[in-house]
Formats: C-alpha cells, structure tokens, sequence
C-alpha cells in the first residue's frame, strides 16, 4: 500500500488544511470594501501571496482602496507587467499617491518573475501587484508560486498576482485566492481559498470593472466629475518582450 505524506503535499502547495477562527488584526488590511472586508475575515491578508483570477483583466479595482492607503506610507507599491498602462490623474482621483508607485514593463515573461519575486522580498515595498503570465504563457508552476509566498512573508509585503482563472484547478501556496466575473452590479468575487477559513463564499463587490477602457472612450481629464470615474487603464497595451 502507498504511504502519502500529507505535510509534503501541504508544503508543496497541493493539500490545503482549513482552520476555524479568523486572522488577527494585525494580519489583515481593511480593502475598503465592506462587503468584501466581510467576505474574507476582516480584508486582505498581509505580508502574504494572495491571487485573483479573471478571464479579462479584471479585479484591480478591487485593491484602489488598499493602494490608497498604502500610498501614504514609505514604502513601495510595484506594479509588475501590468496588460495596460496606469492612467496616474484616475489613480490620483481614487486618493493613490501615484509619486509612490513604481512600474515594471517591457520585460520578458522570466524577467517579470524575478522582479516580482526581488520586490516581494526587498523589503522596500509594501504591496507588489503583478500580471506573471501573458496571453498563451506557461502558468507559473508551483514551485514559483512558493518562492513568492515566501518572498512576501521575508519582506513583509502583500502580494497580489492577477491570474487567469483557467488556473483555478491548479494548486496554490497563495494565502487568498479569488476568482472574479463582470455582473451588471459590479464584480461577483467568490473566495476559492482563504487562509482562516473555507472557500465556496461569495459577494457582489458595487466597483467598476477594472478593466480596459472601451473602444473609443475618453481617457483624458475632462475638466467634470468624468475624472473620478475614468478609467485607471490608458487604452495602449504595454508590450512584452
């Protein structure tokens, strides 16, 4: 009979144990969502690897609230290969300090990875937001995963990778995962795993989605109210070596 040995699966990411109770205080960052706050204990985990999973780039309106905040510290927030460009006046219009922000790009799929694990673990950042796999790319293993997971636990930064949710089968070492979807009312989110507790949960989160602008829409100030609800993404894609 085949002996397995469960702590090996766990410490490779393809066993999960869930726990009663929630996370500390200390542990958690306040998404600015209620809704969401609610959904995942208390906000997102820190200091941690947390995934959201989407078809179409969606899901970073669910961290503005986050990167607002963690703007007025001194640290760092990284984006690594975003699909689209940051638009800075709508970022700055949500409350972020886009001074604070650094961005990674026209870099190869290999090299997006090191500097998303370099940030994670310098330090210097407080939160690193990273697009790991380009249309038609391998998805990262779980070996990968892991040594992201461990790079935000040694620089305590929290770590959000924005994934495709063609991955949701494949085990994570990530702390959260969620999956999103476009709906009429926002964005359903619904937790696949969470550190603390059991997935299967779900919200409607009432934010835009996220995404790229539509084809033809201004991106530019308008001098009205349109700037605080344009679009964070500019409508060029960044390239990929």
């Amino acid at each position: 009979m085949q002996v397995v040995d469960l702590e090996e699966l766990k410490r490779k990411g393809a066993l999960w144990q869930g726990r009663r109770g929630r996370l500390t205080g200390d542990l958690l960052l306040p998404s600015g969502w209620h809704v969401l706050d609610e959904l995942l204990g208390g906000g997102w985990p820190r200091a941690v690897l947390s995934e959201v999973l989407s078809d179409a780039h969606l899901g970073l309106s669910l961290v503005l609230p986050l990167l607002a905040g963690l703007s007025r510290d001194a640290r760092w927030l990284t984006w690594v290969t975003p699909p689209y460009l940051p638009y800075a006046p709508a970022l700055a219009a949500r409350g972020v300090r886009v001074e604070r922000l650094l961005l990674v790009q026209q870099v190869s799929a290999g090299q997006a990875l090191w500097a998303t694990e370099q940030a994670l673990k310098s330090g210097a950042c407080s939160l690193v937001l990273a697009w790991p796999e380009p249309q038609g790319a391998k998805p990262l293993d779980t070996a990968q995963l892991r040594r992201l997971q461990l790079a935000a636990e040694q620089g305590d930064c929290t770590g959000v990778l924005f994934r495709s949710s063609r991955v949701a089968q494949q085990g994570s070492p990530a702390a959260l995962r969620l999956r999103v979807r476009s709906v009429p009312l926002g964005l359903d989110v619904e937790v696949l795993k969470r550190r603390g507790g059991w997935g299967g949960t779900r919200c409607i989160v009432p934010v835009e989605t996220g995404g790229p602008p539509a084809r033809g829409e201004r991106t530019g100030p308008s001098g009205t109210d349109r700037d605080v609800q344009s679009p964070v993404w500019q409508t060029r894609p960044r390239d990929r070596a």
